[in-house]
């Protein structure tokens, strides 16, 4: 058994994303046939409560990465020589680093060399030099059009990891404790909805008062509605859950999201950290995804889907954070009712909700 160093620096999605590779790290063989399965993954600081939730991981290391967090960290010799020494001192000889396709490695993979790690693996657009072991080119060793989450396991499987006989390599976490007992109570009342507002950035968010309209839309079609958001979020919550849906804004920590989630029926969200929750507990997913950023590659992963959104707007790929396009049109021109019939349509094609929750709670 070895110690391998697995770093995944951004959001909470983009963790949620890795963990199928994640999983072949730590739980896959080698063509040697060692089972390395002591896997610490390295973390920034908004990735950090779902890294504690991936099955396969044995520590949590967070950094915020000053060429990732945003608003950056200054970078001061502190820094950088408190990851150095934490990596010295975990006797880690190993390294995957996973990354988008607009992020490099080599920051990170300097800073491993001079902890004195052995062995690292990493996909780079740029030369790497001594840097990397093993680097795959993107876009000649794989294609960019591809979901996040085969991009990471292709990452892995260069560096001599593959998923172990099994596992189907869809999102997963590891189901926890509800301190609250909030989604059993939930459960209780019956068959439920679950609308998630908010967004990491204006350009991927559809407009509040169109989610309020579909909020009394599926009230009046007969389901419950529970919606969810952030504590910075509970003025937008309030209203969208207007005076009948549920409001949870600000009262939910991640574990607890996790299981009103996987208590859902379906999920309506945007392109965010909870659309890629929703599919880690196999809850489909109705998304409205600004196209700021692929599809292909950001969707929700693996779990019945209804994808909204004129993806060839005039912001496609733009990586905008607010929108370039007056009026918003990429996303403002989906109408509540359209996400309606996107749920009935999911509504029609999913199993029981006694059968997803014995996958949450197995």
């Amino acid at each position: 058994m070895s110690r391998v160093l697995v770093a995944r620096l951004d959001s909470m999605g983009d963790v949620l994303l890795s963990g199928p590779a994640l999983r072949a790290v730590a739980n896959g063989s080698r063509p040697d046939g060692s089972r390395p399965n002591d896997v610490v993954l390295l973390c920034g600081p908004e990735g950090a409560a779902a890294a504690e939730m991936l099955p396969g991981v044995t520590q949590v290391h967070t950094w915020a990465s000053p060429w990732i967090v945003n608003p950056a960290p200054p970078v001061t010799e502190e820094m950088t020589t408190g990851l150095i020494n934490f990596v010295r001192s975990s006797r880690i000889e190993e390294a995957v680093i996973f990354t988008s396709f607009h992020q490099s490695p080599l920051p990170l993979a300097l800073l491993l060399r001079l902890a004195g790690v052995r062995k690292i693996t990493g996909a780079s657009t740029d030369y790497a030099g001594s840097l990397l072991d093993i680097r795959l080119k993107p876009g000649e060793d794989f294609p960019e059009d591809q979901p996040e989450a085969v991009r990471a396991l292709t990452i892995a499987e260069a560096g001599g990891y593959v998923l172990p006989n099994g596992d189907d390599g869809k999102l997963r976490i590891t189901a926890g404790e509800d301190p609250e007992g909030l989604a059993d109570e939930l459960a209780e009342g019956g068959q439920y909805i679950v609308v998630h507002p908010g967004a990491a950035a204006p350009a991927r968010a559809w407009p509040a008062l169109h989610h309020a309209a579909t909020v009394e839309l599926l009230e009046a079609y007969g389901h419950r509605v529970v919606v969810t958001g952030g504590p910075s979020e509970a003025s937008l919550t309030a209203t969208v859950a207007g005076p009948s849906a549920r409001n949870l804004g600000g009262g939910t920590n991640l574990r607890t999201l996790a299981a009103v989630l996987a208590g859902a029926a379906v999920v309506v969200t945007g392109n965010t950290g909870p659309a890629h929750l929703a599919a880690a507990v196999g809850t489909p997913v109705v998304c409205l995804f600004a196209p700021v950023v692929p599809a292909i590659r950001w969707a929700p992963y693996g779990v019945p889907l209804e994808l909204l959104g004129d993806q060839e707007a005039p912001c496609k790929n733009s990586r905008a954070r607010v929108c370039p396009v007056p009026g918003h049109p990429c996303l403002s021109s989906v109408t509540p009712e359209q996400v309606v019939e996107a749920v009935e349509r999911l509504l029609g094609g999913v199993s029981s909700l006694a059968t997803r929750r014995k996958v949450w709670k197995p």
